[in-house]
């Protein structure tokens, strides 16, 4: 009596063994080795529109690394702080905080109006840049954890940004801040989906 399943089958059924000289030793082995089929020429994949390409994994790789949480925290951080730039640019040259001309004080130089954009710029470069950031990190992380990707994930974070940025100045303000920067994202996300 032998403990190898099908022993008892007769001979005629089993083909010419591959590996191994008994039958049962190669039918294990050819188990656990494989079948010798490539699947992946038998790859079925459905075409929509145009010709269908399997990505490299050099594609993956930069797939991957654009849709992580630190490039689109930095890329937020970059974006916002150019963003905050140019709108700091802009106050600064439509700021009415010029001296009277036809006052007796001090006139400005041209270097003291510039020092003045300068500043002005840099300080709404750094707070857009924040924002940004903050926001973007925390949205990847709702995200993250949820596993859907929806108009929620950044609701939820335009909600805890804006109440961190609000917080600054009291709860009311943080709350005040967190309903209106989530109302914003909201809509925001709603327009850019709807297009």
């Amino acid at each position: 009596m032998s403990v190898l399943p099908n022993a008892g089958n007769n001979e005629s059924s089993v083909t010419a063994p591959k590996m191994f000289g008994d039958p049962d030793l190669d039918r294990m082995a050819m188990e656990y080795v494989g079948n010798m089929q490539r699947y992946r020429e038998n790859i079925i994949i459905p075409k929509s529109n145009g010709p269908v390409k399997i990505k490299t994994n050099e594609e993956k790789f930069i797939e991957t690394a654009v849709e992580s949480c630190g490039f689109k925290c930095t890329m937020a951080c970059v974006m916002g702080y150019g963003l905050g730039a140019a709108l700091g640019l802009f106050s600064a040259s439509v700021n009415p905080n010029m001296a009277d001309p036809f006052a007796n004080e001090k006139k400005q130089t041209a270097r003291e109006v510039f020092r003045e954009m300068r500043s002005t710029t840099h300080s709404y470069a750094k707070n857009f840049a924040l924002i940004g950031c903050v926001f973007s990190a925390v949205e990847c992380t709702i995200e993250s954890h949820r596993g859907v990707t929806d108009w929620k994930n950044g609701t939820y974070a335009g909600g805890i940004t804006g109440g961190l940025i609000g917080l600054r100045a009291g709860v009311k303000a943080g709350i005040i801040g967190g309903l209106g920067f989530a109302a914003f994202s909201t809509a925001i996300d709603y327009y850019m989906h709807s297009r």
